[in-house]
This record gives C-alpha cells, structure tokens and sequence, in this order.
C-alpha cells in the first residue's frame, strides 16, 4: 500500500508541473500582459513599466518562469486585487465552506444514489426503476442555479437561504468548519443551524452527482448481475445477503467510485452557482467576483488549488480501488 501511495505521489509531479506551464503561458498572453491586467485600462506605460519591474517580467521568459514556479512551491500566490490580502490567506479563509458544502452534497449523492442505483437494476423495468432513471435524466438536464432558486422560494421559510449561519448565532470558530465546530465547542445550537442552512444548497449542488451515481450504479450492477460468477454463486446456495454483498455490490462499486472521485472535484470547482445564490461565503462566491474584477492573482491560485485537489483526489481513488479490489494492488 505504502509503495502505491509514494508511486502515485511522484505521478503528480509531471501534472502540476505541465499545469504551471500553461498557467504561466495564460498569465503573459493576457491583452497587454499581466501589468495591464492588474492595472487595468487606463493604466500608462510607466505604470506598466513600473508593475514589471516589480514583478520580474522584463527578465528572460525561462527566468520568469522560474519565478513564477518558485512562488507556487512556496505558496506565494500574490496579493488579491480586491481585498489587498494574499491570496492563500482568503483561500484558507474560505475553503472552510465550500468543503463543508461539497462534502454536504457529495454525502447525500451517495447516500441516496449508490441504494436507489442498486435498487432500480435490481427491479429492472419496475417502476422504481423508471422513476429513477426519469429523475436521473431531470437532474442532469436542469440548472443548478435554476433549482437552487427553486428551492430557495419553496424552502425558505424553514431552511437557512443566506450565508452559513444566521445572523443571531454567535459562533466559536476553532476549524472554520461551521458545523463541527459547534461539535467540537459544545455549541449544538450553532452546529443544528449550520447543518440547516447546508440543507438547499447540500441540495442544488448534489443534484447532478446524484442522477450520474444513481445511472452509474445501476448500469454497473446489471453489468455484475449478467456474470457468470454470480449465476454460480447462487447454484451453490450461497445466501441472497452474501451474493448481493460480496459478488455483486462489492464488484459493481469500482466505476462508481471511480465517478465519485472526479465528482468531488467537480464539485469544489463547480459550486461558484450555488454559493453566489445562497450568498454562501466559499470560495466559489469569490472566485465569481475575482472573474469580473480581473483579479488574477485569484484566478491563478484557484486553478492550481483545484488540480491539487483533483490529482489528490484521484490517489484517494486508487487507494480505495485497492481496498475494494486487492487484484489492484498486484498489478
């Protein structure tokens, strides 16, 4: 396991290091370079000249990248245009909250698509079956922001619709996780009304995992249900619960946490809609205002944050294939 951890640790390198290329290659095609772009349109040429001088750009291309890449090992991802604060600092701040609501709405995808997914193979062409491959289909045709207001208007006298605690609460923060703090501090008021205002947004943001885990699900156990192995594990009379358990859930999973895994970074990239109509206060919302304030910086230090997230979670996926399927490990 321990080999398979540091292999898939050095397999990183090359992504994030081509990923820098690009980002660096983005950052000088910006329309008058990046001095422009942070000084705006009415920035003069000394101003220019000045902003590049400070940032090193008027040095050979490879000595800038260097720069550029040194800045990224050591976390130094500039200062935010709109806040004036580094950028890691307003990540930190923030990523509390998305990860709470991705982890939010990630939970309830899984916990009702994987039994609805294995449910509906089971009954194949019952009308359980059809009810949830219909609404897999509208989950995945409707916008997240369209429902999001949806739930908003229909939910919102009993559920939280702005921010991520209401305004009466007085909080203890120790994580920045809203609703483990209130664990951790004994504040179970608090805890109880953060886990109320994850509740519409949990919602919107898990409707298109869901419909996909729901599909992938149970397309993967008609697949396993068809194999031969199954068919001979019931000759043998083997008990229903053992057969469902062991051969087929177990088998079937592969795929779907294959999904899950791309999923979850989806999820952490894509919530910029939910959060910007909940007013959620994550790092979704921020990057929103970051694209129309040009603010680079910020847009930078999300793409690279977002690709560390996604290669992590990837290795998480290759760790959890080899506990569901030990072949894994040998090849």
């Amino acid at each position: 396991m321990l080999r398979l951890v540091v292999r898939r640790l050095l397999q990183l390198i090359p992504t994030l290091l081509g990923l820098s290329v690009l980002l660096f290659i983005w950052l000088n095609r910006l329309p008058g370079g990046p001095a422009s772009a942070i000084l705006g349109e009415r920035a003069t040429e000394a101003d220019v000249a000045r902003i590049n001088r400070a940032l090193g750009l008027d040095q050979p291309i490879h000595v800038q990248y260097g720069r550029f890449l040194k800045r990224l090992i050591d976390l130094d991802l500039g200062t935010s245009v709109q806040t004036g604060q580094p950028v890691w600092d307003e990540f930190v701040l923030r990523f509390p909250a998305t990860v709470e609501l991705s982890l939010a709405a990630m939970f309830l995808a899984v916990v009702v698509g994987v039994p609805l997914g294995y449910l509906a193979a089971r009954n194949r062409g019952g009308w359980l079956d059809v009810a949830s491959v219909s609404g897999s289909l509208v989950g995945i045709c409707i916008p997240v922001f369209f429902l999001a207001d949806l739930l908003k208007g229909a939910f919102g006298g009993i559920f939280g619709t702005f921010g991520r605690q209401s305004t009466g609460i007085d909080a203890t923060s120790v994580t920045g996780f809203a609703v483990l703090d209130g664990i951790l501090t004994g504040e179970f008021d608090a805890s109880w009304d953060a886990l109320m205002h994850l509740v519409l947004p949990g919602i919107a943001l898990a409707s298109i995992p869901l419909a996909v885990i729901v599909r992938m699900t149970r397309a993967s156990v008609l697949e396993v249900l068809g194999e031969d192995y199954i068919r001979t594990a019931e000759s043998k009379g083997l008990e229903r619960r053992v057969v469902r358990g062991r051969h087929v859930l177990r088998n079937a999973l592969l795929p779907v946490v294959t999904a899950v895994g791309l999923l979850t970074g989806s999820l952490l990239s894509g919530a910029v809609l939910t959060e910007s109509v909940f007013s959620f206060g994550g790092i979704g919302s921020f990057i929103r205002t970051a694209i129309d304030a040009r603010d680079y910086p910020v847009l930078v230090g999300f793409i690279m944050f977002i690709a560390m997230i996604y290669v992590l979670i990837n290795m998480l996926v290759d760790l959890a294939y080899s506990v569901i399927d030990p072949r894994v490990r040998v090849h």
